[in-house]
């Protein structure tokens, strides 16, 4: 019996696959690494009985870097990030262990199935999880086939069968064009802003940006707002008139005329055309015509049209709107949701997915009505030849999907009911009047069949006053004639939608990219997200799309972007090789780049206009160690110290409070300490400015706190406040916070593990004593006698936090409360038992337990 290895992108996609295919006689266990199942059932596989293992991946395994010393911005030029710097692939997520996992799963396994998105990244990953699993699954015969590709656009039993009878080949050409974007993207994007970052974030200080970064993608993106801006900022207003009449074609009704001159711009011709008409009393009839017009139905749906409506009519933002995209496609309520197409295959069967709506009160008699009459063909749109566009797959109700998720549904649904629903019929009648030698027109519509806009009644003709019955020369009386001045208006800031139709007409980023490029230059504070949606540039993302077209009006318009797209598409077609496209847009944007570096006085110039120098911002806060004058904090992202006297600045961990740590100096440097903390639930510690941007001991890295430093006698250090090993992860120390009481507490040093204890108690000091059982440091503890929860009304006890059972109800495990995801600081190998090396020489902290004592404290876990 074959063993076959299948996998999905994500652990629901191959939980959902595998219930279909093996008909839900399958049994399901965790994978090694926590985060994805493995489902095994017993089937048929190309005519002979085989034992099936699906499981999944959680997106890319591997994602490109560069090596060692090129990710250090300190000691790399950036031009060398263009050809010199070699790359690799790392493990996308290694606290996954991915290819671990896969390797374990695929051992003596004869077969592959890849059941990866069908797009491009799908293509990619496929070839990622093929490098893992190739190597230990078995060697087939000679002319035996082993790799196989499943094509399917939604999770549908129907679908998913058609997928597993008809097997392809993984595309490989699909997969070098990802390849060849993704190393594109880093060593463009990483020269640009590793250079403009550190040179204007050393010489301003409120930027307000951690990251002034470039994108070869982003940058245009950005480009289309400021351009949009400057439009707004250079436009005049003019002044024009406009000749409004009505007439009364009964005693107590008006009909408003619209002028067919529309507007003047003289005030003195408006003036003359109303002296003229109001010389005529009656309004005479010149023309009657009626036609039957058509508004026609929607295209079928695909991604960017998806996104357009998510955000002006949703008020989803494009990012939001795909991760909720996709969730409904994992939970097979609608197909996959990134394609170009708008056009249905012959064989779609758009019968079977109507009936599926028949019993939706919002839709039920519309669809039922449509069964019964029969449906109309889709309107003829653009075949990609990705995937079918964007359909709904099965029922669903509000309650199921709740909120964003139904809202986005539901639109999907009526989008697709009306691509199958008529055409919106209605009369137009057009009435011609002239009064003197004037012309006027009204325009009135009557709908005759509204067709699909019964399903999207927002697209439906609005009502109008119906117009009198007249025939040619008959004549009305002119009620009122008068001449309204008005003023022509700027255009307004481009909403999400419009900037989405922007970069899909100059092909900058894909379906699946344009979200996270538009997320990107608001994550930067490059734009704000306005009422409406609408995307105002900051004076930062302004001054940057101003001084690239002082410098290279290239690096922002869409023109080179959209060039090198068409060349990736043409590597996933075959038509163009890798290396070549590679090595030739490397070359153009190399050359950019250094006549950018040479030429960057100019994007400077404009950057001393909207900012302050380093010197003339922030407060004095923490005295430097190498002159004692005070040194400013700055607090705008990136927040930094600056010492102006010695023109020296210092990085500090970020998304937290900064002050300073009671006047206390660090005795390697003379540097003042300074307090860093992610709020009251949160985790706080000291650090040496100084230290944590130069660390003095070789197992320290750079960005490192008092809680990783290994100094032997200070007493803010980790060989004097650590305790143990963290509970949670493998490399961490939990350290005391002495600046927490009366709510005591120690820190991981490493992740975000925080445990409470002894609450109210007086003092709290780490014993130079350690514990027999598991080797961790023991803790002083001092309470008040009025506060003391200790047995016999003691004041004082020592013990080990993990193993004396007079502590064991004193202590509660959490994880702290960050503002955003925190700073970790470096990754270094401890030694000893967490508070440096002077405790146990060469030991690890690995608890001799009580194997219940990581259990205790779970059982605290919150």
């Amino acid at each position: 019996m074959k063993t076959v290895l299948m996998v999905a992108e994500k652990p629901s996609l191959a939980q959902s696959i595998a219930k279909i295919l093996s008909r839900g006689n399958m049994s399901s266990r965790k994978g090694l690494n926590g985060a994805c199942s493995v489902h095994e059932y017993t089937g048929s596989f190309i005519g002979q009985s085989a034992h099936f293992k699906m499981t999944s991946v959680c997106g890319h395994v591997m994602t490109l870097d560069f090596i060692g010393k090129y990710n250090s911005w300190d000691k790399v030029d950036p031009a060398e990030l263009f050809s010199k710097a070699p790359t690799e692939k790392k493990e996308a997520n290694p606290k996954l262990t991915m290819v671990k996992f896969l390797q374990v799963e695929g051992r003596g396994c004869d077969c592959i199935v890849l059941w990866l998105d069908c797009d491009k990244e799908g293509e990619n990953i496929c070839f990622e999880v093929l490098d893992a699993v190739l190597p230990v699954m078995n060697k087939p015969r000679s002319t035996e086939r082993t790799i196989y590709r499943a094509k399917f656009s939604s999770i549908t039993d129907t679908d998913i069968c058609n997928a597993m009878n008809h097997l392809g080949e993984p595309n490989r050409n699909e997969a070098l064009s990802v390849d060849a974007r993704q190393e594109l993207d880093l060593r463009i994007g990483c020269a640009f802003t590793r250079f403009q970052t550190k040179y204007f974030q050393g010489k301003y200080g409120n930027l307000d940006s951690s990251l002034i970064s470039f994108g070869p993608c982003q940058t245009p993106t950005l480009g289309f707002c400021v351009e949009r801006h400057d439009k707004i900022q250079s436009f005049k207003p003019e002044t024009y008139w406009v000749l409004q009449a009505k007439v009364n074609p009964e005693k107590e009704s008006s009909l408003t005329l619209d002028w067919d001159r529309v507007r003047v711009f003289d005030r003195e011709i408006a003036q003359m055309f109303l002296n003229i008409t109001k010389m005529a009393k009656e309004a005479k009839v010149e023309s009657v015509s009626k036609k039957e017009k058509v508004k026609q139905r929607p295209l079928a749906l695909n991604t960017v049209e998806m996104l357009r409506v998510a955000s002006a009519a949703l008020g989803m933002g494009p990012q939001h709107a795909m991760q909720i995209a996709e969730r409904l496609y994992t939970q097979g309520y609608i197909s996959y949701p990134r394609t170009e197409t708008t056009h249905y295959p012959e064989n779609f069967d758009l019968k079977g997915c109507l009936r599926q709506q028949a019993n939706n009160p919002y839709w039920a008699e519309t669809v039922k009505a449509l069964l019964s009459e029969g449906i109309n063909r889709p309107r003829k749109g653009h075949d990609a030849g990705d995937h079918p566009p964007i359909t709904p797959m099965r029922a669903a109700t509000e309650a199921e999907l709740g909120g964003d998720g139904w809202r986005l549904y539901e639109y999907i649904t009526r989008h697709f009911i009306a691509t199958v629903s008529t055409d919106c019929k209605y009369l137009q009648t057009t009435i011609s009047f002239s009064i003197g030698p004037e012309r006027f027109t009204c325009i009135g519509k009557v709908v005759t069949s509204p067709g699909f806009t019964e399903i999207m009644p927002w697209h439906s003709i609005p009502l109008e006053e119906s117009l009198p019955h007249c025939e040619k020369g008959d004549l009305f009386p002119v009620g009122e004639i008068k001449l309204l001045e008005k003023q022509t208006s700027p255009p307004d800031y481009l909403t999400e939608a419009e900037l989405i139709t922007l970069m899909e007409k100059h092909g900058i980023g894909t379906d699946a990219s344009i979200p996270v490029h538009i997320n990107n230059i608001c994550q930067r504070n490059y734009v704000t997200v306005e009422s409406g949606r609408r995307l105002k540039p900051t004076n930062l993302g302004i001054v940057l799309v101003h001084g690239y077209y002082k410098i290279d009006a290239e690096l922002v318009l869409p023109t080179i972007r959209s060039a090198v797209e068409k060349q990736l598409n043409l590597i996933a077609l075959g038509k163009a090789n890798y290396h070549q496209v590679l090595e030739h847009t490397l070359d153009i944007f190399k050359r950019k780049f250094h006549y950018f570096v040479d030429s960057i006085a100019g994007m400077d110039e404009l950057m001393e206009v909207s900012f302050s120098p380093l010197a003339a911002t922030g407060k004095p806060l923490s005295r430097c160690g190498k002159c004692h004058r005070f040194m400013k904090y700055i607090q705008a992202k990136p927040s930094r110290l600056h010492c102006s006297h010695c023109d020296d600045t210092y990085s500090l961990p970020q998304n937290g409070t900064i002050k300073l740590y009671k006047e206390l100096r660090c005795p390697l440097d003379d540097f003042e300490l300074v307090l860093w903390s992610s709020g009251s639930r949160g985790k706080s510690y000291p650090l040496c400015p100084y230290c944590y941007n130069h660390p003095p001991f070789r197992d320290m890295k750079k960005g490192m706190g008092c809680n990783e430093c290994t100094h032997p006698t200070c007493q803010h250090s980790l060989s004097m406040l650590g305790i143990g090993q963290c509970v949670e992860c493998e490399n961490g120390v939990l350290v005391l916070d002495s600046t927490s009481g009366p709510k005591w507490k120690m820190a991981c040093n490493k992740c975000n593990v925080i445990v409470h204890f002894f609450e109210n108690a007086h003092k709290v000091r780490v014993s130079p004593e350690t514990c027999d059982l598991c080797d961790a440091a023991l803790v002083d503890v001092d309470f008040n006698k009025a506060k003391s929860p200790l047995p016999g009304d003691e004041t004082q006890h020592s013990g080990c936090v993990f193993c004396d059972p007079v502590f064991q109800d004193l202590v509660e495990l959490k994880h702290a409360a960050m503002r955003h995801p925190m700073h970790r600081g470096g990754q270094g190998k401890r030694q000893g038992r967490g508070r440096g090396k002077g405790r146990r020489p060469g030991g690890r902290l690995n608890p001799k337990k009580p194997k219940d004592k990581m259990a205790a404290l779970a059982a605290y876990f919150v």
